[in-house]
This record gives structure tokens, sequence and C-alpha cells, in this order.
């Protein structure tokens, strides 16, 4: 089975691909070994000296601060991890063994089985309560199926999402219509409220960029996108107000995080409401809300342009330090505290390396369903990548996207490789075709 992934066309180009998967897993486990297995250059991790010395103490900035947790709670995640990449490994030879155009036909079907997953995940919530529904902090996004694994169905859904619509924009020219969108957009919104409801901000936000690539690809005139991206703008302000407090504070953390901002709301109460909802939620923000963004900037840009080495640094050598999700929606901090701004240009340019073939085995590819496959599946990696990477650095809201094959979590690995696999079948199986180019429009 494992031969199957290198038959077929431009080998060369899907071994890269397969090569930047491969390093990017590593680095995930590596890191979040490194994490609960740090290199302790402090005898006394957990004295008053190196507590007040710890990175972000400052009683201005910090706030109230994690206590020190002792035996490390990610001391064995990386064996899971690990365990997890196994599973997406499989899964990934297993989608090579037959051609991709044979999940066309049942791209429905997969896309309907995912969105009954995500109905049963709101009952539970929403209705009456169903055993083998999962929910942590409120959240309920996980679905048991025993010996103690749990599978997020929304990050499946990406990738049924992807096969779905791609499937029903193949051959289609009226979506060049402003009505023909209707359906492309339907078929987006079903998920988007699902998963938002669970909720899940951040898989909510990757599908609409996805959509909107896709479209672009298949030959949606972009004034009626744009008209569309103009409807969306003109209705924020509406449901910027039906938000929660705590969800307008994890929005208005990227504007409270400049001191000039962060002042002009202390002293006016009515720009206050605008940003938080309750003027009182600002004196806590910074030990609350804001901790994590202003620790993560700080692990950023401690680690310099080398960073302290694999394992070290204040971030990785105490519980006491580590941020709040560190292996998980932080983990790229954690990168950049140890191996330092080279370290992450490296990291960045594996990312580039799958979202360049990716586009690349699309452009090659003269199937209409593959092309789009292809696109759908480099806008996904793009966004995830840009938008976790942008929330750590402060420049977007924290939303819980993670870093794809990278954060820890088991869906999250075996969806995304699974997704590469399918890239790894669309250059493999490029089909012959003597008609014109797809998505070309007079």
């Amino acid at each position: 089975m494992i031969f199957s992934i290198f038959e077929g066309r431009f080998l060369l180009m899907r071994m890269l691909l397969l090569t930047a998967t491969m390093l990017l897993v590593c680095v995930s486990i590596l890191t979040i070994y490194a994490i609960g297995h740090p290199v302790q250059e402090y005898k006394d991790t957990g004295t008053q000296e190196y507590k007040n010395n710890a990175p972000g103490t400052d009683s201005q900035a910090s706030g109230p601060r994690p206590q020190v947790s002792s035996p490390n709670k990610y001391s064995n995640k990386w064996k899971k991890q690990l365990a997890y990449a196994g599973a997406g490994f499989f899964c990934l030879a297993l989608v090579n063994l037959f051609d991709y155009r044979h999940l066309g036909p049942i791209s429905y079907l997969l896309y309907g089985l995912i969105l009954f997953l995500l109905a049963i995940i709101l009952a539970d919530k929403e209705i009456f309560t169903i055993p083998f529904v999962h929910d942590r902090l409120g959240m309920h996004r996980w679905i048991k199926i025993g010996f103690g694994f749990l599978i997020q169905p929304s990050e499946f859904c990406k990738v049924a999402y992807i096969l779905a619509l791609a499937w029903y924009l193949r051959f289609r020219s009226n979506y060049r219509t402003f009505a023909g969108l209707i359906g492309p957009f339907t078929l987006t919104l079903l998920a988007m409220v699902l998963i938002l409801l669970e909720p899940d901000l951040g898989t909510t936000v990757l599908l609409m960029p996805v959509l909107f690539t896709m479209l672009f690809v298949a030959g949606a005139r972009v004034k009626h996108l744009v008209i569309i991206l103009c409807i969306g703008l003109a209705v924020s302000p509406i449901m910027w107000k039906s938000m929660k407090s705590y969800q307008r504070m994890r929005i208005s953390s990227v504007l409270l995080q400049n001191d000039k901002i962060f002042a002009a709301a202390e002293n006016h109460e009515t720009l206050a409401k605008i940003l938080v909802g309750d003027p009182d939620n600002l004196r806590s923000w910074k030990g609350d809300e804001g901790f994590q963004l202003l620790h993560a900037k700080r692990a950023i840009a401690s680690g310099g342009l080398c960073g302290y080495g694999f394992g070290k640094g204040p971030y990785l050598e105490t519980a006491y330090a580590h941020l709040p999700e560190a292996d998980n929606d932080m983990i790229f901090p954690m990168i950049a505290h140890q191996f330092g701004v080279l370290g992450c240009g490296v990291l960045l340019m594996l990312y580039i390396t799958i979202i360049a073939c990716a586009i690349e085995l699309g452009w090659l590819n003269t199937d209409p369903f593959g092309r789009l496959v292809a696109v759908g599946i480099a806008a996904m990696f793009a966004v995830q990548v840009l938008v976790n990477v942008g929330m750590t650095l402060g420049l977007m809201p924290i939303t819980g996207l993670t870093l794809p094959l990278v954060s820890y979590g088991g869906s999250s690995m075996v969806a995304n490789l699974i997704a590469i696999g399918l890239l790894n079948n669309i250059g493999k199986h490029r089909p012959f075709s003597v008609a014109k180019k797809p998505f070309e429009f007079g």
C-alpha cells in the first residue's frame, strides 16, 4: 500500500510536497516533546526569585498568572501526537489506493455525513444529552469513538466541504451570475452555522476564504464577490452588537494591545462599551483575555534571531511560565522562543512549499474537479497559517485556529494529512483531455 504513494506523474514535485509535510510533522512532535521535557537550567524553578524574573511578570502587563503544575501535563502528549501522525500517514496512503475522481460522486454523501455529526453535537448542546458527545469548557466539538479516542467533525468538515464544493462547481457556469452564487453560499453556510454554534470560531472563519478562492478560480465574476463582501461589511455592526462580551474581547484585543487605545478606552466609557461591552472587563483584560496574546508576543520576541535552543528558554523551563494552549493554538510562539526568527523562517518556507506544490499540481491538472480540490486545499493551508501566525503576533484576533500539521490534536493531524494525500493523488492521476482548459470564459 505504501508504494502506491510513489506511482504516477510529477514524482519530483510530489516528493517535495511529502518531504515538507514529513518535516512539519517532525517539528510538531519535537516541539511538543520539548514543551513537556524542557532543559532545566535553574535548580529551583519554583523559587520566588525565578518567578519574579520570569518573562512578563511585571504587575502592569501580566495580571493573574498560571500556577506551577506538577507533573508537567505536556509530558506524554508527544507520544499521542506520534500516534496521531501514524494514523494520519496511514490515511494518506489509503487515499492513494484509488483515483481521486471516485470521490466526486460521493462527495455530497461525505459532506452530508459530516453535517449530520455536527447536528448531533448541536443537539447535545441545545436539546438533550447524548452520551457519546464530549464537551470541554463549554465547547461541544468532539464525539467519543471508544478506547478514549475523540474525533472532531469540524476538522474533517474542511476536507469534505472542499470536495463537495469542487464537485458542485466543476462544470457549472451559472455561478457567473449573482443569483447563481446562492448554491455555493448555501453549501457553505450550512457548515458555518453548525460549527459556529459549537462554538468554533476558528474553523468558521476558514470556510469563507476557501469559498471565495474556489469561486474565483472557477470563474465567478469579481464584481459579484466584491458586492457580497461589501454586504458582509455593511451588516457587521449588527453582528458586533449581537456578540457576547467575551467574543468582543477577543476581537478587540487586537486594538487593546496598543497602550494609547487601551488608555482611551479606560477614559471614555462609550468607547469601552463599543470595544468590550462592559467597561469593567478592561480591568481584568491584561490578566484574562489579553494574557495569552501579551505573553505569546513576548515568547516570540524573546527568541531573537536564533532562539534559546531546543527545549530551552524561560517559557519552557517551568510550568509556571507556560502559555495557555502552548502545544496547540500557541505552538508557533514556542517554536519562535526556541529557534528564533531563523527557525520561524524555515517553518514558513515549508508551508510555502506545500501551498506552492498544491497550486502547481492544480494548474497542471486538466480535470476541473481535481483542479478545484487542489486550489481549495492550498487556500485551506494558507488561511490556517496566516490566521494562526497572525493571531500570535497580535495582528489578528485569537480564534483558536490551529497551525496545520504542527499543533497538537488527532483530528486536525489526520484531516490535514488526508488533504496532503489528496494532493498527491491529484498529481499522480492527471487525466488526459482534448477539451479546452477548464474555467475559460469568453
